[in-house]
């Protein structure tokens, strides 16, 4: 965050409207932009971002709006963040300090310009600075309804009276499947992801809530009877470079899981089943303490039940009849799971889990199964 590039932009308009007691009219030189960048390889990064830019030689203005902001100082930052209640908010930078952040991440930059009157870039401009310089700068973030490239979507909408901006693709796939490309070389990433999001992910993708998605959309809008941008200008070009990793990989993940099956140790399966445990109470709490719609409704607990914990509760008692009947009970839970999701995005990825559980649950029930005696 260029904070001191933010306090000049700051000030200058706070200055002019005081001064004036009007927004700065653009000229005719002026014009307005999407900026859509490219996929980094950190966390915040793997899906892009989007900005607005503004540029108007005539009044020596250059500057990008970016809704993308948060504060690392908020008191309780990662409670807040996991709760759903982390306040973002938008910035301005000089667009070239914007370029010299993307190129030294070495993460492309694309530009479309907007075809819009002079009019409209004015309301759109004064709209900005309006958000800028008031509390509605500060949004509540949101993974797929609030987010740097929603909001952006949102404000030119507002700008324009009307719904123009729309999603032109992909609308027949779900959330889930949508995101799935995002986290090549970021195998656990997306096991992950995959995990710990509930049902709203699987609701179709109608919305855009991703920067290439409103880029892709954008090309295919029209407004006027024209088309709505100019056509793609490439303002950095990087090849994403993909990670390679010994352990955040598939190869990891598949041996870790054919260890436990094949090493067939009581203790390895009862550490197996306790961390299960304890992701689903994670999921569970969760659910109920997060406002992130997106955590809710995890069906995922099924597999990653937090009643394995009174599994091994009874099983560490020697109880041999509850430990069987809750053997069975999770066999029966991971057969739902199983039908559950098989149409979903994430199965091939949770296979192998849901097999590594089967068999362990299979050896447990097996070890206390009530033996029938044989009488001669």
């Amino acid at each position: 965050m260029r904070s001191c590039t933010f306090r000049k932009i700051m000030f200058l308009l706070l200055l002019y409207n005081f001064s004036f007691g009007q927004n700065l009219p653009l000229s005719k030189e002026a014009h307005i932009s999407i900026l859509t960048c490219g996929l980094g390889n950190e966390t915040y990064s793997f899906f892009g971002h989007t900005a607005i830019r503004v540029a108007d030689p005539a009044n020596n203005i250059d500057i990008v709006y970016n809704y993308g902001a948060f504060d690392f100082r908020t008191p309780n930052f990662v409670a807040k963040f996991a709760k759903g209640d982390l306040q973002y908010f938008v910035i301005a930078h000089s667009y070239t300090d914007f370029l010299n952040e993307y190129n030294y991440e070495k993460r492309s930059v694309y530009e479309q310009e907007l075809l819009i009157s002079q009019e409209t870039k004015q309301k759109l401009f004064d709209n900005l600075n309006t958000t800028l310089l008031s509390e509605d700068r500060y949004y509540t973030y949101k993974f797929i309804d609030k987010n740097c490239t929603s909001m952006v979507v949102d404000i030119i909408n507002k700008t324009l009276n009307k719904e123009v901006i729309t999603k032109k693709r992909d609308t027949d796939k779900t959330y889930r499947s949508i995101l799935f490309p995002y986290f090549e070389g970021h195998f656990y990433e997306k096991l992950g992801t995959s995990i710990i999001f509930g049902t709203k992910v699987d609701q179709l993708g109608t919305k855009i809530f991703l920067p290439f998605e409103l880029k892709n959309s954008l090309d295919k809008t029209t407004f006027q009877n024209h088309a709505f941008v100019s056509k793609s200008k490439t303002i950095l070009s990087f090849e994403k470079e993909t990670p390679a990793s010994w352990w955040n990989n598939v190869y990891s993940y598949l041996i870790l899981l054919g260890f436990i099956i094949l090493v067939n140790k009581k203790f390895i399966d009862k550490i197996y089943l306790f961390i299960l445990s304890l992701m689903g109470i994670f999921f569970v709490s969760m659910g109920f303490y997060s406002f992130h719609h997106e955590l809710a409704m995890n069906y995922n607990v099924l597999l990653f039940s937090p009643l394995l914990l009174a599994l091994i509760i009874f099983s560490a008692i020697n109880n041999k009849r509850w430990t069987f009947k809750f053997a069975v009970l999770h066999l029966v839970l991971l057969l739902i799971y199983t039908l559950f999701i098989i149409n979903k995005a994430h199965f091939f990825i949770i296979l192998p889990m849901i097999i590594t559980s089967g068999v362990i649950l299979v050896r447990v029930a097996i070890r206390n199964k009530k033996r029938i005696p044989i009488i001669i």
